[in-house]
C-alpha cells in the first residue's frame, strides 16, 4: 500500500489496467493550444510534483474519483520536475500562482477555478465541466 502511494512511477492507468486520458505537458507551445481548445472543450490541468507524497495522494484521488467519471474535457498532466519551465509559463499565462499539486480548470481561455492539495478532490469538477 504504501509503495503505491508514494511511487515515483509516471505510469497513469487506473485500476482495470486501463490508460486513463492524461495528456502530456511537456511545451510552454501547448498552453496557446489549451486556450484556444477550452472555447468549445473544458480544458483540465494536474501539476504534480513526483518526489512529493501529498502530490502522489493527490493525484491518486483524482484519478480515482473524477477521472473514471467520463466528464467531457481534456486532461493535462505536467510533471513540475521535468518541466518547471511550462509551469512557470502556466502561472504567468493564466494568473495562477504556481502551488503543488495543484488542479486548473480553464473555459474560454479563462481560469474557472483552481485549487490544490487535498481540496483536488473534493473539487465539484462536473460543474465546470
Amino acid at each position: 500500500m504504501f509503495n503505491q502511494l508514494f511511487s515515483n512511477k509516471n505510469s497513469k492507468s487506473d485500476q482495470s489496467g486501463n490508460e486513463l486520458p492524461w495528456i502530456p505537458l511537456q511545451s510552454r507551445d501547448t498552453l496557446d493550444e489549451i486556450a484556444e481548445k477550452s472555447a468549445s472543450r473544458t480544458q483540465v490541468i494536474f501539476k504534480h510534483s513526483t518526489r512529493c507524497g501529498i502530490s502522489r495522494m493527490a493525484l491518486r484521488m483524482f484519478e480515482t474519483e473524477k477521472l473514471g467519471s467520463g466528464l467531457a474535457a481534456d486532461f493535462y498532466f505536467l510533471d513540475l520536475l521535468a518541466n518547471r519551465n511550462v509551469s512557470d509559463a502556466v502561472a504567468q499565462k493564466f494568473g495562477v500562482a504556481h502551488q503543488s499539486p495543484q488542479l486548473i480548470v480553464i473555459r474560454n481561455g479563462e481560469v474557472v477555478t483552481h485549487t490544490s492539495h487535498g481540496d483536488i478532490a473534493e473539487l465539484p469538477l462536473e460543474k465546470y465541466v
